[in-house]
């Protein structure tokens, strides 16, 4: 009985859109987490979840579509991350810290405010895949459709962007406007991904997979497709596991990804050891 009820999950509409949804998202996160991480930005991620949150609280106040509000409020916070870091060019992670801090307080008001009205503040926090609707997949498509096209419009600027700043500002790249758009993306992206892994985990899914790659790739264009497929991996043995074992899909999927580093890092130890051994000339 308990192998039939397995079974019948992925033929669940909710499961279905789950697993669209989720493989969606494992697609644009490390797109967007491979120039993050490699510009030392790799906290960004959680502070702009923690405003798209803030977000998502006045959009159950208000009665808006409460994911869309928490996108306009991470797209607005990503464009006064790069306000400030223009402002403080010397000390650039204060505009990182500053939002964080500004986007959890104003999130921790507006849910005390919406004390009386029915909030899914867990559901924000930790991760909600299986209540995606229709809706939200068709948001989740747009956006993942935006990453992608500027990735591959923009990859060698992003590519020098992310290597150096300088250099590439010398050679006449527009920085800034690739700076705001990088940011912005990353926006979408953090604003998507809360459905999967909530904001307490959303920057997981952005520097995990691209630990993994960055642990084994040779090569910018491998490391990032490499990025690609351990999130995908990650979010799909994840959502298998957590449906089958009844788990919270968001942290059984930020565990597996952790597996998957672990796992990395001890083969690449392992292939280093039979590789000096087979350079190591016989003893005469």
């Amino acid at each position: 009985m308990t192998g039939e009820r397995d079974v019948d999950i992925f033929f669940l509409d909710i499961f279905q859109r789950a697993l669209i949804g989720g493989l969606l998202i494992g697609l644009m996160a490390p797109l967007i987490g491979q120039f993050v991480v490699l510009r030392r930005l790799s906290l960004i991620g959680d502070t702009l979840a923690h405003t798209s949150v803030a977000g998502v609280a006045l959009g159950f106040l208000t009665g808006l579509y409460p994911l869309g509000l928490g996108l306009a409020f991470a797209v607005l916070a990503a464009l006064a991350i790069e306000l400030l870091r223009r402002q403080f060019r010397s000390y650039a992670e204060l505009s990182i810290a500053i939002m964080m801090a500004g986007g959890m307080a104003l999130a921790s008001v507006l849910f005390t405010l919406g004390r009386g009205f029915n909030m899914n503040v867990n559901g924000y926090l930790f991760g909600s895949i299986l209540t995606l609707s229709t809706q939200d997949l068709w948001l989740v498509a747009g956006v993942t459709l935006a990453v992608v096209l500027f990735v591959a419009v923009f990859y060698k600027e992003l590519f020098l962007l992310s290597l150096d700043e300088d250099a590439a500002s010398v050679s006449g790249l527009p920085t800034r406007a690739l700076n705001v758009l990088l940011t912005v993306m990353a926006a979408l992206v953090v604003s998507m991904a809360i459905k999967i892994v909530g904001a307490l985990l959303v920057s997981a899914l952005m520097t995990i997979p691209v630990a993994c790659s960055l642990a084994v790739g040779r090569g910018f264009r491998p490391t990032l497709g490499l990025a690609v497929l351990y999130s995908e991996a990650g979010v799909l043995i994840g959502l298998v596991v957590s449906g089958i074992w009844n788990l919270a899909p968001g942290g059984t999927v930020v565990l597996i990804l952790i597996f998957l580093l672990f796992a990395t890092l001890v083969a690449r130890k392992a292939w280093h050891r039979i590789a000096s051994g087979r350079k190591v000339p016989p003893s005469q």
